[in-house]
């Protein structure tokens, strides 16, 4: 294999996110329409690598991603170690626009996964004149918690392993041995407590059961791209969402578990591929 370098830039972007000073590392590829990418709780961009080396996309979008605040490269505000990290609606989506503004983002694609996908149901029910499309990766309006939290984050457990064992069972069974691991090995590299703080809004501070039929897909359409080996977001929660809402668009994929575009990325972009030639 000869040496080359993929088709991504990465930079470290400098703003305020609730008046709090932050230096949150953006990555980007292609061009045309923007496509802002959010990664799943405890993991980082990377997750995103089979999207932004696509050729197909990035004929024809602007494919950004960035690790959210704690995460991957984009390290804590200052003043951290006096603090919790617990990750709120509020906040989630005050990062969200505030990169959307930093970059001066004309109405762009917005795709999450997990609670990315969570996210970006609140971000077309709050804001939906703010982007072209939505797009929600193994998306539900809840999940029950069915583990003790608590192991994500104590002194006599190996928390990197933890919380790589605990996201283990949620990736599908064919995906290839290699990016199986690589999606593992993400997990094994945040930060402490990290992975529990952003559960906090997975699985009680982003409950939006009670709101979300509102949902105006005439001004903001939402297409929900789900797994079907998944156990935390399951195909019936999504098909959920689907129902409650009119006009969204859900295809339960084959094949495929809760981090669909780093455990098997050929296979996602099949599914991908598509609703992005649908929303273009």
């Amino acid at each position: 294999m000869s040496a080359r370098f993929d088709p991504i830039t990465g930079r470290y972007l400098n703003l305020d996110i609730e008046g709090v000073a932050h230096r949150v590392y953006v990555e980007e590829a292609g061009q045309g329409i923007a496509l802002l990418c959010l990664h799943t709780a405890g993991a980082d961009t990377r997750q995103y690598r089979g999207v932004m080396t696509d050729p197909w996309v990035l004929e024809r979008f602007r494919v950004i991603a960035f690790d959210m605040p704690w995460h991957g490269k984009s390290s804590p505000p200052a003043g951290w170690q006096d603090t919790e990290y617990r990750l709120t609606t509020a906040g989630y989506m005050a990062q969200v626009l505030a990169v959307s503004e930093a970059l001066a983002l004309d109405r762009p694609v917005v795709m999450g996964c997990s609670i990315g996908g969570r996210i970006v149901l609140q971000l077309a029910l709050d804001h939906p004149t703010r982007w072209r499309a939505a797009i929600g990766l193994q998306s539900g309006a809840h999940v029950d918690p069915y583990y003790d939290l608590s192991w994500l984050h104590r002194p006599d457990v190996h928390g990197g392993e933890v919380c790589a064992g605990i996201v283990s069972g949620l990736i599908g069974p064919q995906a290839p041995e290699s990016e199986r691991w690589e999606t593992l090995w993400h997990y094994m590299q945040g930060g402490p407590g990290v992975f529990k703080g952003d559960l906090h809004f997975y699985k009680i501070d982003g409950d939006i059961r009670e709101r979300i039929g509102a949902i105006d897909t005439a001004q903001c359409p939402l297409y929900l791209l789900s797994g079907e080996y998944d156990y935390s977001c399951t195909p019936a929660e999504t098909l959920e969402v689907a129902r409650r809402v009119p006009g969204a668009r859900a295809t339960i994929m084959s094949g495929l578990g809760h981090f669909p575009m780093s455990e098997d990325p050929q296979r996602f972009l099949d599914y991908l591929r598509p609703v992005l030639e649908t929303i273009g």
